[in-house]
């Protein structure tokens, strides 16, 4: 019985720095997050304060990298590549990816 105790406390003392590391681990995804919903945001109010018309239909996700991703339709392909600017020259983003689809408006 006594060392079956002994045993059972053993392990539990090894497994104390596992714990606490998966518990950082969790505090620096939630910064992450913040961190990526900013961005984004920042990309968001970049581009409304461009007043771009097609901004209704940008579509902006950030990854963890920094990494900018634009999706959605836009009327010109030089609204596409303003928003591709708009994105790059925003704080924090390393690179923009897009998948913007020129539909002019009918």
């Amino acid at each position: 019985m006594k060392s079956t105790r002994a045993i059972s406390l053993g392990i539990g003392i090894m497994l104390v720095p596992v714990v606490a590391a998966a518990a950082d681990a969790e505090r620096s995804s939630a910064g992450t997050y913040v961190q990526d919903s900013a961005i984004t945001a920042k990309v968001k109010a970049r581009l409304a304060s461009d007043k771009m018309s097609s901004l209704a239909k940008i579509r902006v996700d950030t990854d963890r990298d920094g990494v900018v991703y634009l999706s959605g339709k836009v009327a010109s392909q030089s609204e596409a590549e303003r928003a591709i600017t708009v994105a790059r020259e925003t704080e924090g983003v390393r690179t923009v990816l897009s998948d913007l689809q020129v539909s002019p408006d009918k």
